[in-house]
Order: structure tokens, then C-alpha cells, then sequence
């Protein structure tokens, strides 16, 4: 006679039954492999290499670059090259006249995308859509074709040759407010602002403690993406500033500048205005990290 005992449903030793797959809109979820990490590697390296290579040709002189093979290895007159890059050239004065543009450009751009966008977002008035429209639709005027006009303007408010005419123009984007309000409207919801107002909280107090502190991924995305179309602004600070007063970028093509260009010269200026986006990139990789983590939570 077999007896069968059956083990009740509390049992503390009792076999858990096996989770399902997790899956997420039909896609199953699944751990990359050795491939992915490899291809991830080698795209990493490959995207690494030219940067690597501005070091190797700034830390050598222009008589070593004609050499078969090229050099892959660092040399050793990077820092001499460095001294040449400021004995040139007024670098440390186009660096500070850089700073100030690319900073004042940016905190302007990043606030007043942030205002706009939270007004076009979350507040109702009248025209409010056919004014968004009007400004997505700068967007797509080439910066060329006001270069003409912005600079009779300039001449006119006696502004040329200041680094007033430069900042002036990058104050506010189209692209900040629309990247702003496509953020704002799903990030903040509706019913948390009218709680605010039940409790009797202002517009602007609104903004400053609800929309502000959880726009700072978006507005750490802005700010880095701003800082760095301001850093690399060319033309119109080739156009409105004098040569006395540069800034870096206009600094850089008068390195490359000469019958023979000395391509360790402009590549150390290089690497020297290569560093700050790099500083600016760690420093907000902190909030923009924090906003890709919070979209994929989310999601």
C-alpha cells in the first residue's frame, strides 16, 4: 500500500513555483552577451581614437607627422607645444572671452526655455498652439540668412567688437523651448500644479518649487548641448568680433592659419578647447544619467 502525503500550502519549505519571463511590450528581457560588450568595446575605442590621436599629434613636432608608419605613441613636446599655443596667440583671452559667452549663453537658454516651456506646457491662454507653432517654425530658417540684418542691428546699437553682440542673439533657442515643453508636459502632471494653486501657491512660485527641481535632467541636457553649439560658434564671432578679441574658435583657425600649416600647433589649441566640454559633460553627466534612468523607470 503506497501512502501519499501532501505538504500543506504554508509550508515554509515548499517549492516556489518558477516566475514567468519578464516581457515588456513583446519583448522578452534578456542579459547582453560577451558580442554585445565586445561591440560596445570596439565602438567606444573607435569613437575615443580621434581625440587620441589630437594627443599624439600635439605631443610631437610637425616634422615627426610625415614619418611612415605615423607615430601612435605619445611624444614628448606636448607641453612645449602648449607654451606655443599661448606664445601664438592670445589663447588665455580668447578661453575667458569663450567662458563668458558659452555660460551666459547657456543659464539664459536653459531659464528662459524652462519659463516658456512651462507656459506653453501647462498654462491655457489664448494662442497658445499657433504661438508654439510660430516658434518651432524659426527653427527651420537657416542662421545664415539673418546674419546681414543681425549685423546692421549690431552696428546700429553700436555693438560690434563687444562680446555683447555675441551673447545678445544665443539668449533664448526655439529648440530649448520646444525641447523644454515636450519634457514639461509629460514630466509634470496637471493635477499636482492645480493642488499648488488650491493651496494658494503663485505662478512663479509654481515654477520655482514644483517645475523647476524636476526639470533638471532636461535642463542639464539643454545645458550641455547649448554650452557646446555656444563653445563652437564660429562664424558669427568671426564676423562681429575683431581679431584682438576672439574667441576660441576664431583663435584655432588663426593657429591653422600660414603657407604651412603646423598641424601640432593647431591640434594642442585643439585639445586645450576640447578640455572644457569635458568638464561640462562630467559635471552634468550626474543629472542627465539621473534623467535616462528616470525615463527608463518610467517606460
Amino acid at each position: 500500500m503506497t501512502v501519499t502525503m501532501t505538504r500543506p500550502k504554508g509550508d515554509a519549505e515548499a517549492v516556489a513555483p518558477t516566475p514567468p519571463s519578464r516581457r515588456y511590450k513583446g519583448f522578452v528581457e534578456r542579459r547582453p552577451g560577451k558580442l554585445t560588450y565586445l561591440a560596445l568595446t570596439g565602438l567606444a575605442l573607435f569613437s575615443a581614437f580621434p581625440l587620441y590621436w589630437s594627443f599624439v599629434v600635439g605631443s610631437h613636432d610637425n616634422g615627426v607627422l610625415g614619418e611612415v608608419p605615423p607615430p601612435l605613441g605619445l611624444g614628448p613636446n606636448l607641453f612645449a607645444n602648449v607654451e606655443r599655443a599661448f606664445g601664438t596667440i592670445d589663447f588665455a583671452k580668447a578661453l575667458a572671452n569663450s567662458f563668458m559667452v558659452s555660460g551666459a549663453i547657456t543659464i539664459s537658454v536653459v531659464l528662459f526655455s524652462t519659463l516658456a516651456g512651462f507656459a506653453f506646457a501647462k498654462l491655457a491662454f489664448r494662442g497658445r498652439n499657433a504661438l508654439l507653432v510660430m516658434v518651432i517654425a524659426t527653427m527651420m530658417v537657416p542662421t545664415q540668412l539673418g546674419i546681414i540684418p543681425l549685423y546692421m542691428l549690431m552696428a546700429k546699437i553700436e555693438w560690434t567688437g563687444t562680446m555683447y553682440a555675441v551673447v545678445a542673439p544665443g539668449l533664448v533657442s526655439a529648440f530649448g523651448v520646444f525641447f523644454m515643453t515636450q519634457y514639461l508636459g509629460e514630466a509634470v502632471p496637471t493635477e499636482l500644479i492645480e493642488a499648488a494653486r488650491a493651496d494658494g501657491c503663485t505662478t512663479l512660485r509654481i515654477f520655482w518649487h514644483v517645475v523647476l527641481p524636476v526639470s533638471k535632467p532636461a535642463a542639464a541636457v539643454l545645458g550641455m548641448l547649448t554650452f557646446m553649439t555656444a563653445w563652437n560658434d564660429f562664424f558669427w564671432p568671426l564676423v562681429v568680433l575683431t581679431p584682438e578679441d576672439p574667441t576660441v574658435q576664431v583663435a584655432l583657425s588663426a593657429l591653422a592659419s600660414g603657407y604651412i600649416t603646423d598641424f601640432s600647433l593647431s591640434l594642442t589649441g585643439t585639445i586645450i578647447a576640447t578640455v572644457p566640454l569635458l568638464v561640462v559633460f562630467v559635471a552634468l553627466g550626474k543629472h542627465i544619467i539621473g534623467g535616462i534612468m528616470q525615463g527608463a523607470i518610467k517606460g
